[in-house]
């Protein structure tokens, strides 16, 4: 089975960093952790965190690598590159996890260890 979510689509969403526009592509009651977070759950609540970090950075630039399908899952292998308030960069490799129901996510899993991004 073919997952129907727009991988891409949604990656040039978060490089925009709309949190509204991120949060459509969740469910209801969807459930978003952000490597080592806390799981936040709900669209509302999750729209609101993601919002929280688009205001710690100043831009973000993901590039997709490897993707897998599986029956409700979708895998997505990459690199995602912050651009810091004070303009610096730092490139860091991530694995998303999203599983689906339909063409929305119920459940996103951000694999990546982001503690470099805020280092002095």
């Amino acid at each position: 089975m073919t997952t129907q979510l727009d991988i891409d689509r949604l990656f040039k969403t978060i490089d925009q960093m709309d949190p509204d526009e991120f949060a459509a592509f969740l469910t209801e009651d969807g459930t978003f952790v952000f490597g080592n977070a806390e799981p936040v759950s709900g669209r509302v609540a999750i729209r609101d965190a993601v919002a929280g970090f688009y205001s710690t950075i100043k831009a973000l630039q993901h590039q997709v690598g490897e993707t897998w399908e599986g029956h409700d899952t979708l895998v997505a292998e990459g690199r995602v590159t912050y651009t810091r308030h004070d303009g610096s960069t730092i490139t860091l490799p991530f694995v998303n996890v999203f599983r689906l129901q339909g063409e929305l996510v119920r459940d996103y899993r951000i694999h990546m260890d982001i503690t470099p991004l805020y280092a002095a």
